[in-house]
């Protein structure tokens, strides 16, 4: 069930808390962070207890306590944070912001001619022209989040191709081996096809921009393109070796042994779960449904790849 078809005792269960979720994890931040992202949470914290503070009094409802699966959610991302320091942080900051504006959206178009619809206007108000300034203008300084997410989506992609192709290749060749080979090969070619597709897509972006950029001068206008500030090799080089990293985890199992694709498939399987998660997270998006989606796509992928193997098996005679 989507957040805008719950009923309403839920979505004030939901809303309440959410706010409740956002006040506990930047008081624990701040108890963790440096100086310098101090002034930030604490405008923070300001600005979530006057949201809390709203809801409680709208709905009528003091809930003070988060339940079970909000506290492990805060423990996990305190975890994270504290384990890789200032940029954990601040995508994390990022990611919170992110799904705030995302929720409270959909929510207004739900309920935009009711009670709700403005109390929620104000609510936006904030999260566009206050929360969101100050964690864009922090983040600004501090990480590329699209680089982050070329990393994770990179590894997202060489997982899922390969996986697919070691379970194609088990069906038609048998041999761990053969798999192996094969598998290896198909997984540096597409590494390089993606690092080259990269590279020659923002070499385009930068060279459109540049010469628009160009013409505004020449004709005295002000320029409304802004200068592409990412470099298409570095971008290349993230990408490619972000998917020949994911493409590993299915090639691992096949060269400390094993004889079938199983253990590929368990193995990719998890790392998809904690892919999905992170770039769910990243990006805003439902992380149950980000999760369902690929394991969809790679139980699809796994099929049709071994179905093929079979196939070419069968009718070709490929044998080891």
């Amino acid at each position: 069930m989507t957040l805008s078809a719950s009923p309403p005792h839920a979505l004030a269960h939901t809303l309440v808390l959410d706010e409740l979720f956002d006040l506990s994890l930047y008081r624990a931040l701040r108890q963790v962070t440096e100086t310098d992202v101090h002034g930030t949470l604490d405008e923070l914290i300001r600005v979530e207890t006057g949201h809390l503070a709203f809801w409680q009094k709208f709905f009528n409802l003091q809930l003070n306590e988060l339940d079970p699966g909000r506290r492990i959610k805060l423990s996990i991302m305190m975890f994270v944070c504290r384990l890789f320091g200032s940029t954990a942080v601040h995508l994390v900051l990022e990611a919170i912001e992110v799904h705030g504006v995302r929720k409270y959206l959909a929510i207004w178009q739900e309920y935009q001619t009711q009670p709700l619809g403005d109390a929620l206007r104000g609510i936006l108000m904030d999260e566009f022209k206050h929360e969101d300034v100050l964690v864009t203008a922090l983040t600004e300084r501090k990480i590329n989040a699209e680089k982050i997410r070329n990393i994770f989506l990179g590894l997202n992609d060489g997982l899922v191709e390969i996986l697919g192709a070691v379970s194609g290749f088990f069906a038609a060749f048998g041999s761990a081996t053969m798999v192996l080979i094969a598998a290896s090969t198909t997984a540096v070619a597409g590494a390089l096809s993606m690092a080259a597709g990269t590279f020659l897509a923002l070499s385009s972006e930068k060279e459109v921009k540049s010469t628009e950029i160009a013409k505004s001068l020449f004709l005295g206008e002000e320029s409304q393109i802004s200068p592409m500030e990412e470099s298409p090799l570095g971008s290349a080089l993230v990408v490619g070796v972000a998917y020949i990293t994911g493409a590993l985890v299915p090639v691992l199992p096949v060269l400390i042994g094993a004889k079938d694709a199983m253990f590929s498939v368990l193995t990719a399987g998890l790392m998809v779960v904690v892919v999905s998660t992170i770039l769910s997270f990243l990006s805003g998006m439902d992380i149950k449904r980000r999760i369902a989606l690929n394991l969809v796509i790679i139980t699809v992928a796994v099929s049709v790849s071994y179905g093929i193997g079979l196939l070419a098996k069968h009718f070709w005679g490929i044998s080891t």
